[in-house]
């Protein structure tokens, strides 16, 4: 049988806010007998976008996270609110606005945060995939249809094809610790989660001090290589996918003309080296 899914994929996420604006179009002041009450004017939203910075100038980045429900295949807010939750065939997950009322423990349930309590109705409330359009016909929610990127996906097809898919992509859910199998994907989750080392590699020609191209650049901890780059236009070099608080790092910079240099360094999050010069 065939499931929704959805996709994010990190590095399009340019912080429009055009997924949270569409759906709080769609939810507030707006009831669907079946599927919802009226979500909240004001107070957290049903699809949140969080922001994390790596790095420092001039090497640094910027990457938005897009949350809400993941839709679980073992859903804890199930486990707590009993009938008041249902988990569709299809994958979707919703809260009955009925029987869920004055249940604020169904909220507190969720460990990603994204069922948010509206307090004006005694509800709890999580983005449910748009299940009222989709039954309609919709071929994706509002939030896919007003991402002007195409950071957001949704994809209805079998649990095997999407596990084909998540292989091939390396696709990421959150927290998959918890073991409560999300039906939300994410691609290069890493630009959030993980850390990089970046610096800027020059060299003295003829008095002048000049970014170095071209320099390769390789990574080491405890003697095994990790990775390796190759310094662009402006000496400048990232090797990322690194996780936070990892330890002690070897960078070896070489480049055929300039010579070599090698940094010894430590990571807690994203680094940024400062100038690195070959003689």
């Amino acid at each position: 049988m065939e499931k929704w899914n959805l996709v994010i994929d990190v590095e399009l996420c340019e912080n429009c806010n055009n997924c949270v604006l569409s759906t709080k179009d769609e939810h507030v002041g707006n009831e669907f007998e079946g599927y919802s009450a009226p979500a909240a004017e004001e107070g957290a939203e049903l699809i949140s976008i969080t922001r994390n910075v790596r790095g420092q100038a001039p090497v640094v980045d910027t990457a938005y996270l897009v949350s809400m429900c993941n839709h679980c295949d073992n859903p804890p807010c199930k486990k707590v609110g009993g009938d008041a939750v249902q988990k569709r065939d299809d994958g979707i997950v919703i809260m009955d606005p009925v029987k869920a009322k004055g249940r604020e423990d169904i909220a507190r349930s969720c460990p990603y945060g994204a069922i948010v309590w509206n307090g004006q109705r005694q509800l709890p409330q999580s983005w449910y995939f748009d299940a009222h359009l989709l039954d309609q016909g919709w071929s994706k929610p509002r939030c896919v249809q007003s991402c002007p990127t195409g950071a957001l996906e949704a994809i209805r097809v079998t649990d095997s094809d999407m596990r084909k898919r998540v292989d091939e992509e390396n696709l990421q859910v959150l927290k998959p610790e918890l073991k409560t199998m999300p039906r939300v994907y994410y691609r290069n989750l890493y630009r959030y989660t993980e850390c990089f080392i970046g610096g800027t590699v020059t060299t003295s020609v003829e008095g002048v001090q000049e970014c170095v191209q071209g320099a390769q650049v390789t990574l080491f901890q405890r003697d095994r290589q990790l990775g390796e780059t190759e310094t662009d236009a402006f000496g400048e070099f990232k090797l990322d996918k690194l996780p936070p608080g990892s330890g002690a790092y070897t960078v070896l910079i070489a480049h055929a003309e300039h010579g070599k240099s090698s940094v010894e360094t430590k990571l807690d999050e994203s680094l940024y080296l400062g100038e690195i010069k070959l003689m």
